[in-house]
């Protein structure tokens, strides 16, 4: 069932984006997750199995919200990432499993030897 977005809350000072839906079900999702999980192309990719692992987010913010319809918003990261646009399907779906699709990525992170840290400045 679709569940409309009710609330959209960003906590800039916590890295958080707190997800509200009609049912009453809610989820504090953090920037990094919401970055390196992005439905955008880029990470993705075109089809089954091209998706890119992003690394070196850990310190990622949101720098804006853009609605986009009634059905998903357009979140723009410091990064400069501002591709993905997250219908709300999306966002209940990294919500109800955020404890899984964040321990595959670690799992990922760590199968390709990369890192949630960015890479030191020499």
């Amino acid at each position: 069932m679709d569940h409309p977005v009710t609330e959209l809350r960003l906590r800039t000072a916590e890295k958080v984006l707190d997800v509200a839906f009609a049912d009453g079900a809610r989820f504090s999702l953090p920037a990094e997750y919401l970055r390196v999980e992005s439905p955008s192309a880029e990470v993705q990719g075109h089809g089954p199995g091209q998706k890119t692992i992003i690394a070196g987010r850990r310190h990622v913010n949101i720098m804006r919200l853009d609605p986009v319809g009634h059905y998903a918003v357009r979140i723009v990261f410091d990064d400069l990432h501002d591709s993905g646009i997250y219908p709300w399907a999306t966002l209940r779906r990294l919500g109800e499993r955020q404890a899984e699709i964040w321990a595959a990525y670690e799992a990922a992170l760590a199968e390709r030897g990369l890192s949630r840290d960015p890479p030191k400045r020499r």
